[in-house]
């Protein structure tokens, strides 16, 4: 563990008695809550969003892929795409070795949609980090975040990193 992190564990109370199941399962929690919260800050629907961040992140993609991916009904991710559709934030093109299917593009409108939102969520849990946590405890987190990039990376590849 980081120094700086164990410093920070053993001034909250830690006293290291937490097995790695436990631990787990505290990350689990305090993450997700996290992430809840500051999608509060949002202004479209999660579905939406969602949709706009993987055509982003990935390049063009079906309704199917974005299902998957997604881990939702292809019912409810249609559903998302027809909004961002009508609201220009999205494009289709026929794809290129399934006349059957469509590829979504994300548009300009799209991609500046995106950004906004992504910049209010920043903003927020900006305010925050600042009016919560000491310098030291910033230094803390920003030492955590290799660690959790390290914790997403093993669990998207479901393989041993670093």
């Amino acid at each position: 563990m980081h120094p700086r992190c164990t410093a920070w564990l053993a001034s909250t109370g830690y006293s290291g008695a937490m097995d790695d199941d436990q631990l787990a399962e505290e990350l689990r929690l305090t993450i997700g809550q996290l992430v809840r919260t500051v999608r509060t800050a949002d202004t479209m629907p999660p579905g939406e969003a969602a949709v706009l961040g993987y055509l982003d992140r990935d390049g063009p993609l079906t309704t199917a892929d974005i299902a998957q991916q997604r881990g939702v009904s292809h019912q409810s991710a249609a559903k998302a795409v027809k909004e961002l559709l009508a609201r220009g934030l999205v494009s289709t093109e026929p794809h290129p070795s399934d006349g059957r299917k469509l590829l979504l593009h994300l548009t300009a409108a799209g991609s500046d949609r995106l950004t906004e939102e992504r910049r209010r969520r920043a903003d927020s849990l900006g305010v925050a980090i600042n009016d919560t946590l000491s310098p030291d405890e910033r230094e803390t987190l920003a030492a955590a975040l290799p660690l959790l990039s390290r914790l997403t990376a093993r669990l998207k590849t479901g393989q041993p990193v670093g």
